[in-house]
């Protein structure tokens, strides 16, 4: 394994761990969801480039999209959220009492 896979894997691991341990607020959250996307978007164009696949940068594209759209849509949910309940605090958020 060369320190390039070992770099994202680590990145990835520690972006799991930070969601995994850190749940106060849900703007951590997003930010481990987020950090989660860039490691898995950067090493998907990396791999790309490494076997010479035909289109390089058609699944890079779409990932970064899906993850604009997952941030887009994560940041509405902060905003309802605090909108609603006063405050970002995961422990708040009870869904039976929607």
């Amino acid at each position: 394994m060369s320190i390039l896979h070992l770099s994202f894997y680590s990145a990835f691991t520690l972006s799991g761990l930070g969601l995994a341990f850190h749940r106060a607020h849900l703007i951590s959250a997003l930010l481990c969801l987020e950090s989660m996307m860039l490691s898995m978007y950067i090493a998907l164009s990396t791999w790309s480039i490494e076997n010479q696949t035909p289109s390089p940068t058609l699944m890079p594209i779409f990932m970064l999209t899906f993850s604009a759209c997952e941030a887009g849509m994560g940041l509405a949910m902060l905003v309802a959220s605090t909108r609603t309940h006063g405050s970002d605090y995961l422990q708040n958020l009870n869904l039976l009492q929607c």
